[in-house]
């Protein structure tokens, strides 16, 4: 169509459309008017280097091995800032772009837009997905050097971008202080699930295993997502507390994963805890779905204070009662849909789903409804998607 205006946008962590936001935005972007490509990295399911999808053109390049040091951050992002300018080139004169839409970490992508902004005049986004320095505090404990240098590379991203995307009230106003923008360029929009897509279903006892109670876990196996903090919380359960009748469903994977089940097995916890790995949406819908409650175990720190885990919101989706611990945007997330455990109490936040379980099921259908109708009236996609297509008709 005439005038069609086109985005490219650059995704590094996940490929699409796995990475369910950056996949919403771009349908979302495609059904009001606009032309999308996507560069994301390979991944386990999504090997091809191109495959266009509901009409939008995805790249996908290689990454080396994932290893936890700065020299593996270093050669990780100086592989894929090559692959992105190289990949957002060929995209450029195959298929053009007006706007480029970055979404972090890392925050140096703003190195692929430049060349862009300057010649071609072409608009930048900043899509802010975490908050990096907050995410090195919080694995190291400290500042310093490192942390001042991200700083430094997310001013640079804040600079260039001509307008910033914030996942909450949090990130909008690091936005404002820390990044010095306006405050009417920075628009909250938030990762809640689509409720025609993402829906309850009847449940599977099957998931349970005979035992009576099922808690439910969806996400990221990483440094930063607690799962060890939930692995312990379920010893502490079985074996301290001899509740046998628990059984744990683990959806997701990451680069915690195998140490994870090393855990479980040196707890003797292997025929209470199920770790599923990655899943299709289908069927984690139905293994939540069967769930009597559904946890988050990111522990209090500097990120995930300031950080909203789509996990919850997806657990709101089906309806379920949330145990976590206190984190800020958690809490501004669930509300009365949660109970909240002190910060990194292991021993409290066991106890809270103990609690859950034994009490009346009214209390945890009462929460489970209150979060349902929380994304159902103000959170989910269909409610975020307007503020999305807002921003981009202001840059427009």
């Amino acid at each position: 169509m005439p005038g069609k205006k086109k985005v490219l946008i650059i995704v590094e962590n996940l490929p699409l459309p796995f990475d369910r936001r950056v996949w919403m935005e771009s349908n979302t972007l495609t059904q009001n008017g606009y032309e999308v490509s996507v560069i994301c990295p390979k991944g386990k399911g999504y090997e091809k280097e191109f495959e266009c999808i509901d009409g939008i053109n995805i790249y996908r390049h290689s990454l080396p091995a994932e290893i936890s040091s700065a020299f593996g951050y270093v050669r990780e992002y100086t592989y894929a800032l090559f692959h992105e300018f190289r990949l957002a080139l060929k995209i450029k004169k195959a298929h053009g772009f007006d706007i480029i839409q970055l979404c972090n970490p890392p925050d140096v992508l703003f190195l692929v837009t430049l060349w862009f902004k300057f010649w071609y005049k072409t608009k930048v986004i900043f899509d802010q997905h975490d908050l990096n320095p907050e995410l090195f505090e919080s694995k190291f404990n400290k500042r310093g050097f490192f942390y001042k240098a991200l700083i430094i590379a997310e001013k640079l991203t804040y600079k260039t971008a001509d307008l910033v995307i914030s996942t909450n009230e949090s990130y909008k106003e690091n936005a404002i202080t820390r990044g010095r923008k306006d405050p009417k360029d920075v628009h909250v929009v938030r990762s809640g699930p689509n409720l025609e897509k993402f829906k309850p279903v009847a449940p599977n006892l099957i998931y349970k295993k005979g035992k009576k109670f099922l808690i439910g876990y969806l996400g990221v196996m990483g440094e930063f997502d607690g799962v060890d903090y939930l692995v312990k919380a379920a010893d502490y359960i079985v074996n301290s507390l001899s509740r046998k009748e628990f059984q744990f469903c683990l959806i997701g994977s990451g680069p915690c994963f195998e140490d994870l089940l090393s855990l479980t097995k040196s707890l003797n916890l292997e025929e209470h805890i199920e770790f599923t790995g990655r899943i299709s949406d289908e069927d984690l819908i139905e293994r939540l779905s069967s769930c009597d409650l559904c946890v988050n175990p990111d522990p209090v720190n500097p990120l995930n204070n300031k950080s909203t885990m789509n996990k919850i919101l997806e657990y709101m989706a089906l309806g379920k009662a949330v145990v976590q611990f206190d984190v800020l945007e958690g809490r501004r997330s669930a509300l009365d849909a949660s109970l909240y455990a002190k910060a990194n109490d292991i021993e409290d936040f066991s106890n809270k789903i103990v609690l859950l379980c034994d009490s009346d099921p009214s209390l945890r259908n009462k929460m489970g409804a209150f979060g349902m109708k929380r994304m159902q009236e103000k959170l989910e996609w269909k409610y975020q998607s307007q503020k999305l297509l807002k921003a981009y008709k202001k840059i427009v």
